[in-house]
């Protein structure tokens, strides 16, 4: 009679969890990225008086940019 263990979750064991989550890693990394590419890119085409309205200037937006 063989028994077999069951209660180890398969993915958080050797190699597969480090490459799950290295891909996880790497996916929230670009995730982050576009996300502040979409608001730089919406902040750019707002006029002056509309950036004015939220309390920032045009002169403000490349220091934004910078992490």
């Amino acid at each position: 009679m063989s028994t077999f263990e069951t209660n180890r979750p398969y993915a958080s064991a050797g190699s597969a969890g480090r490459i799950g989550s290295m891909f996880l890693s790497a996916f929230n990394i670009f995730a982050a990225w576009n996300d502040t590419r979409a608001t730089q890119t919406s902040l750019d085409r707002l006029s002056d008086r509309q950036l004015d309205d939220i309390g920032l200037h045009r002169g403000e937006l490349p220091r934004l940019r910078k992490p």
